[in-house]
């Protein structure tokens, strides 16, 4: 007898449909699963068969064919554990055949029938919302994350036996409610860090506003102990909240890896990741021999912060390129292409030299000017192309860490940020993006308008500075940010002069030049 199940798969974060066909036919005993399994889906057969003895049914003795169509395309997971089982099950008469055509299965199978928690049951719901189908059976671990898309209706199963006497109708099993997005985020704690407890470094905390508003990426060159890493920590806080479609894009990543913590629904703060710099090119980007996603993924619609940038292989950092510059990552292998989102705000914090004290007052450089210069030469051209905001940020003196006068807290800072991004997110409401550090040259011509002192201060810099046009273009956009933290649509001189400031390295070089 033959009986079919829908099930669902994934590649990258997208989910397509996935029907297992199972066929029992006299012959030997025997279990085959087809339709390109990889090692974890054959080894199903083992669980399927403990599951649905151990839960009290009876196992045909007879030849089991299970195909996983379409064919073409290799499967992996545990996932298909709870379909296959069902699928046996219809094709014994123990389920009719009916109740399965409108749901679809996901989960997997423990020895004694119990259905375990598995990744990607988010992008299944919204697979199945857009393949016209209304209903999903997902593990109970993955229920609120799977309900977080609407009109379909979610069934958090605990066990084989509860599943079968749903489909037989002799229970009743709730839907899960659907998530109330904004009533999350009302229910959210304040961040844990905050900026009110950062003594000093004005000028750090400015760079990062600027940064956090215009969504530019930051490097920060300072000696040991200057607060680097403290600052960087301390950006999430004053981020723009996530919208829903960034939070559902988030979340969908970290649901592919199995990293949503148990009962999650969303991920509801931007991502901070921090890797070592020991990590990986694959660690970083993504890959494998089945691909999966990386830091820079996980990062996406958050931060990434790479701490003592030239200690990462150069190659390492080399394949940062494209996904800072498409927002995605493109991961190809011989069978197949695939994309992951890598939409991040790079953070990055380095020395100014291997020890740690070029040009630090307090302590003596002990660097050759060849050794500051391969050190330096770590990162490449094109990659620092990338980052529109270079700082330097000094040691904290004594007094400004003393002393008890108060600073400004992250929700203060923050305000003026969403102020701010409420102004990009009209300016760019045609356009495919929604921050000034987007904007190609194109718009920038078009959005960053100059009056005339700051086009005579910019012009004037460029001449004795020597700036190259990739500069200019950086410091136009850094300049677009400041006017929309002031609320100004022109932008002024005392704009491009402050805008300037933030691109140290160009100014640096300008000056050895």
């Amino acid at each position: 007898m033959l009986a079919k199940v829908l099930s669902i798969a994934v590649i990258g974060v997208d989910a397509y449909l996935v029907e297992v066909e199972v066929d029992i036919a006299n012959g030997l005993p025997a279990f085959v699963t087809v339709g390109l399994p990889e090692t974890a889906v054959k080894e199903s057969k083992e669980r399927v068969r403990s599951a649905i003895k151990n839960s009290g049914y009876a196992f045909p003795d007879d030849r089991i064919t299970v195909n996983l169509a379409p064919a073409h395309i290799k499967k992996e997971g545990t996932g298909f554990d709870l379909p296959m089982a069902i699928g046996i099950m219809a094709a014994t008469g123990v389920l009719p055949q009916p109740a399965l055509e409108s749901i679809l299965f996901l989960g997997e199978l423990s020895l004694d029938g119990r259905i375990k928690a598995v990744g990607g049951s988010l992008s299944m719901a919204l697979k199945a919302r857009q393949a016209g189908y209304r209903s999903v059976v997902v593990p109970h671990g993955n229920r609120k994350e799977a309900a977080v898309v609407s009109d379909i209706d979610v069934y958090g199963a605990q066990s084989l036996s509860e599943v079968v006497e749903l489909l037989r109708g002799n229970i009743a099993l709730a839907a899960e409610q659907p998530i109330d997005f904004l009533h999350l985020f009302e229910r959210q704690d304040p961040a844990q860090e905050d900026f009110a407890e950062v003594k000093g470094q004005e000028h750090a905390k400015r760079a990062l506003e600027i940064a956090a508003a215009g969504g530019h990426n930051l490097l920060m060159v300072g000696p040991p102990g200057a607060g680097k890493t403290m600052l960087a920590r301390r950006l999430p806080s004053i981020l723009p909240p996530l919208t829903f479609e960034e939070a559902i894009e988030t979340t969908q990543v970290y649901s592919v890896m199995g990293m949503l913590a148990h009962d999650q629904a969303l991920i509801m703060r931007r991502t901070f990741r921090a890797p070592h710099h020991t990590i990986s090119d694959a660690g970083l980007i993504g890959g494998g021999v089945v691909p999966r996603p990386g830091e820079v993924s996980l990062a996406h619609n958050g931060v990434l912060f790479l701490d003592e940038l030239p200690e990462y292989k150069r190659h390492v950092l080399e394949v940062l390129r494209q996904p800072l510059e498409d927002g995605r990552v493109t991961i190809s292998r011989a069978s197949s292409s695939i994309t992951y989102p890598a939409r991040v705000m790079l953070v990055a914090a380095m020395n100014p030299c291997p020890c740690g004290y070029f040009s630090d007052p307090k302590h003596i450089c002990r660097c050759t000017p060849p050794q500051i210069e391969r050190y330096r030469a770590k990162i490449s051209g094109p990659l620092l192309d990338r980052i529109d905001i270079h700082i330097e940020v000094p040691a904290v003196a004594y007094k400004e860490f003393m002393e008890e006068r108060p600073t400004e807290s992250s929700e203060e800072i923050r305000r003026r940020i969403v102020a701010a991004r409420t102004v990009q997110a009209a300016r760019f409401h045609k356009t495919s993006f929604f921050c000034n550090a987007q904007m190609g040259n194109r718009h920038i011509r078009s959005f960053c308008r100059l009056d005339a002192g700051a086009s005579t201060l910019l012009e004037t810099a460029i001449e004795r500075l020597g700036l190259s046009a990739r500069a200019l273009s950086r410091i136009l956009k850094i300049a677009r940010t400041i006017a929309d933290l002031a609320g100004q649509e022109a932008i002024a001189a005392r704009h491009v002069g402050e805008a300037i400031q933030y691109r140290n390295l160009d100014r640096s070089a300008a000056c050895a030049n």
